[in-house]
C-alpha cells in the first residue's frame, strides 16, 4: 500500500514540482512528505545559489523561517514534562524579572498559545542580542489583558521559549535541541548554524514583487505605527531577507525564524509527532506531552488580533 501511494504521489506531485523550475523561476527547493511515520516522498531540484552553480542535493540545508517555533516549543513541553511543571504555573515562578508591568500572572500555558499580549515591543532592541530583547519583554506592558485574546507573536515568541528553557534548565534551547531531538533522530537541522555548515546551506533571495499589496493585512503591514508593522519589525533588524545569509546572523540562537536544515530532516520530526511522540524505535516525546502538542493549552478567546 504504501509502495502505491508512493508512486501515486510522485506521478501528481512530481511534475507540479519540475514545473516550478521550467515555467516559474524557481531558484531551488525541496519537498518531503511523510505519512503514519515513514517517507512517501522526497523531490529536491534546482541550485542553492542566484548563480545557478551549485545543485540543490541532498546535502543541501536552508533557512525554513518560522516552522522553527514548532520545534521551540517542543524543546520548552519536553522540558516541561520532565520537571513535571504544569502549564498552569506563572512563568514568573522561573523568571521573576517577568512579572514587571502586570505579567505576574501570565501562565505557561498562555505564553504558549501566544494569549500573553508580547506580540510587539515598546524598548527598542535588536534581534541579534537576546540579553537587550529579554530585558524589554520584562519591561513591557501587555497589548491586550493577558487570556483575554490573542495574536501571533511574529519575532518575540522565540525569545519567551529560550529564555524559559535557559531559566529552567541551564541549556540555550538550541543546544537542548541539539541533545534532545536532532542527535537521537539524527536530524540535520540547526538552531544556531555551526561555521562549518554553511558551506552547504542554500542563499535566502526576496520574492519578485508583482505590485502593490491589495490583501488589508498587507497594507496594514507596510503602515507606519500599526500594530502588525510592530510585530513584525520588533525586535528590529533581519527585516532583509537577504541578511540571513550572512553567517554571524545564521550562528544567533533564534528561535522565531532561523532554524536551518534539510527538508527531510523537518518532515522528519513533524512526522515523529504526528506518530504519536515515536520513530526509528525510539520515543522522543512522553504520551502526556503529545495532547499539548496539538490542543489548545487554553481554549481560544472569541477576540483574536489578527497579524
Amino acid at each position: 500500500m504504501r509502495i502505491s501511494r508512493a508512486k501515486e504521489l510522485a506521478e501528481r506531485i512530481g511534475p507540479l514540482f519540475e514545473e516550478n523550475f521550467a515555467r516559474y523561476g524557481e531558484l531551488g527547493a525541496a519537498v518531503s512528505i511523510w505519512q503514519n511515520g515513514c517517507s512517501l516522498l522526497e523531490l529536491r531540484g534546482g541550485f542553492r545559489d542566484a548563480h545557478r552553480e551549485q545543485p540543490w542535493s541532498s546535502d543541501t540545508i536552508v533557512l525554513f523561517w518560522s516552522a522553527t517555533k514548532g520545534l521551540g516549543s517542543a524543546c520548552l513541553l519536553h522540558l516541561l514534562q520532565e520537571r513535571a511543571i504544569g502549564l498552569q504555573h506563572p512563568v514568573a515562578e522561573f523568571w521573576p524579572e517577568f512579572a514587571q508591568a502586570g505579567k505576574g500572572e501570565i501562565t505557561l500555558a498562555q505564553l504558549l498559545s501566544h494569549q500573553a499580549g508580547l506580540a510587539a515591543l515598546d524598548e527598542p532592541a535588536e534581534m541579534t542580542d537576546h540579553a537587550a530583547v529579554v530585558r524589554a519583554l520584562e519591561k513591557q506592558t501587555p497589548l491586550w489583558p493577558p487570556g483575554t485574546a490573542h495574536g501571533y507573536h511574529a519575532r518575540t515568541f522565540g525569545f519567551l521559549l529560550d529564555e524559559l528553557v535557559r531559566r529552567i534548565d541551564g541549556r540555550l534551547l538550541g543546544v537542548y535541541w541539539r541533545e534532545i531531538f536532532a542527535g537521537p533522530l539524527e536530524l540535520d537541522i540547526w538552531i544556531g548554524l555551526p561555521e562549518e555548515e554553511n558551506a552547504r546551506t542554500a542563499n535566502i533571495y526576496a520574492a519578485k514583487a508583482s505590485g502593490p499589496p491589495a490583501d488589508h493585512f498587507y497594507k496594514t503591514l507596510t503602515t507606519p505605527g500599526s500594530l502588525q508593522r510592530r510585530v513584525f519589525t520588533s525586535p528590529r533588524g533581519l527585516n532583509a531577507v537577504s541578511a540571513m545569509n550572512d553567517p554571524a546572523n545564521r550562528a544567533h540562537s533564534l528561535v522565531s525564524l532561523a532554524g536551518i536544515g534539510s527538508a527531510t530532516s523537518l518532515a522528519t520530526f513533524y512526522a515523529m509527532l504526528a506518530n504519536g511522540g515515536e520513530l526509528k524505535d525510539r520515543r522522543l516525546l512522553p504520551a502526556e506531552t503529545l495532547p499539548n502538542m496539538h490542543t489548545p493549552p487554553v481554549p481560544a478567546p472569541v477576540q483574536a488580533f489578527l497579524f
